[in-house]
């Protein structure tokens, strides 16, 4: 496994991360603790999660499944933004976006849950259109000066919304956000123009969510949705099936042919342009087994050579 600076920053995290969006949310903790642990033992230390995910069970999973390893040799990351309570009497007051009371409550929530002490990487979830943006910034740079949270970052911010952030904090001598983590793989690209280079000019690290846009790019529903697929799942497919068109099978094919000729996956080509893309520094890989995240990290050592690049330009159409 390779490592890379979270942009700027000092923190190093694996080239190849893991993630428990909808893998993780049935509730299994024995499967928890054996993806984890082969994640860990496998060189990655880059562990994802949000408090949305599972309502927070997701959190005590991770949790307890990283309870075994030294706390100081991985990165933990979790999110808020999106609305958590069941049942609320108010669901439209308080408990929803980047709010200083909702910041404040879910990060003490989160910390109970995932029973850490502080979190190492705390994202804001989506930007939030109701709150100031310096209350966001604020909160969070006091989270990082009591030790709750060491480095703060955004998901999904376009651009000009993490520029205003970055200049509202340098304006206050606050902490500055460190990572932008955001939908990126060889078919959704439409961060590219815009917000990527705004993140590398101002120095912050780049984590990319869905690298396989949810599986369609490992090739496995070239020849139909598998019975024991998370397409085949009504719910866990919902993000799946609008992906399946017949542009995107057409383009996945040749990419497959791309792949066969170099004698790997078609993952591991996913995952490894990925990680040649500027500025990027770790993929987020949610695999639902053991065997598919030591194929993943074989991603890291994987170099694409001018040659295979064009041919992957060419197939995407730029």
């Amino acid at each position: 496994m390779k490592y890379r600076r979270l942009g700027m920053w000092g923190l190093k995290l694996s080239e190849i991360g893991y993630g428990s969006w909808l893998t993780l949310n049935q509730g299994d903790q024995d499967l928890a603790d054996k993806l984890n642990r082969t994640a860990y033992e496998n060189g990655i230390n880059f562990f994802d999660t949000a408090n949305v995910y599972g309502r927070g069970q997701t959190e005590v999973l991770v949790g307890k499944a990283l309870k075994p390893f030294l706390r100081d040799t991985f990165v933990l990351a979790t999110k808020v933004y999106w609305p958590f309570q069941q049942n609320w009497p108010f669901p439209e007051a308080n408990d929803r976006g980047l709010n200083r009371k909702h910041i404040f409550e879910q990060c003490h929530a989160s910390l109970k849950r995932l029973d850490v002490d502080y979190i190492d990487l705390y994202q804001c979830h989506r930007y939030d259109e109701n709150t100031p943006l310096p209350e966001t910034c604020r909160a969070m740079n006091d989270l990082v000066n009591q030790g709750k949270v060491l480095y703060w970052g955004v998901s999904e911010w376009s651009g000009d919304q993490i520029a205003q952030a970055v200049e509202i904090c340098d304006d206050h001598g606050w902490h500055r956000p460190a990572c932008n983590q955001l939908l990126h793989n060889m078919l959704e690209r439409h961060w590219e123009e815009e917000c990527l280079p705004m993140c590398e000019r101002l120095g912050l690290g780049i984590v990319n969510f869905s690298p396989l846009a949810e599986g369609i790019l490992t090739g496995k529903y070239l020849k139909g949705i598998p019975k024991d697929s998370r397409a085949a799942d009504e719910k866990l497919g919902q993000f799946i099936k609008p992906r399946m068109t017949d542009e995107n099978m057409a383009i996945i094919r040749k990419l497959d042919d791309v792949a066969q000729g170099l004698g790997v996956p078609l993952s591991n080509l996913a995952l490894a342009w990925c990680l040649h893309r500027p500025g990027l520094t770790c993929v987020i890989a949610g695999s639902s087994k053991p065997e598919q995240i030591i194929e993943n990290i074989k991603a890291s050592e994987l170099t694409l050579n001018d040659e295979v690049m064009e041919r992957i330009i060419a197939i995407l159409g730029g």
